[in-house]
């Protein structure tokens, strides 16, 4: 066993004594021209630089974070007096004789992904009531659900 070691630590250069590299080790190297392979071309900084950056472990993890972290309001359930005030507010708009009024109307957008939605505003004219679809087509294309308007404000 002994004679094992000694030929493994001969082979290695070492004798028995733990030595540190040190730099005059290897100065008969740092003389040798540097090499560039003739078949493989030369890597871009960028791309060498890519090799080292980190990397998305967990592709989407960010992405489902923001997500559940964004907030989203509930659709208020408006009562009947309300819902009958709305109704009334649109059909003074579109009844008046000296055209269409400029309207200020606050509905809600159901949100794609989660439940809930947002609040938004829209002011403009109203082209026409489609009663078949239930929704209010403004002069800009805009269209809104009935269902979902929550308030009107005629701006003249």
């Amino acid at each position: 066993m002994d004679a094992e070691r000694t030929t493994a630590q001969k082979r290695k250069g070492n004798t028995g004594d733990i030595r540190r590299n040190t730099a005059s080790d290897y100065e008969d190297m740092l003389a040798l021209p540097h090499h560039v392979s003739s078949r493989h071309p030369q890597m871009s900084m960028r791309d060498r630089a890519a090799q080292f950056s980190p990397f998305a472990a967990l592709t989407g993890y960010g992405d489902a974070v923001r997500e559940k972290a964004r907030l989203t309001e509930q659709k208020p359930d408006l009562s009947e007096e309300e819902r009958a005030e709305l109704d009334y507010k649109l059909q003074i708009a579109c009844g008046f004789p000296d055209g269409k009024p400029r309207l200020r109307i606050t509905y809600f957008v159901p949100d794609q992904r989660k439940s809930g939605g947002s609040y938004r505003e829209m002011t403009g004219k109203i082209r026409k009531i489609d009663s078949s679809s239930q929704r209010i087509i403004l002069e800009d294309g805009t269209q809104i659900s009935v269902d979902c308007v929550l308030d009107i404000d005629i701006l003249k």
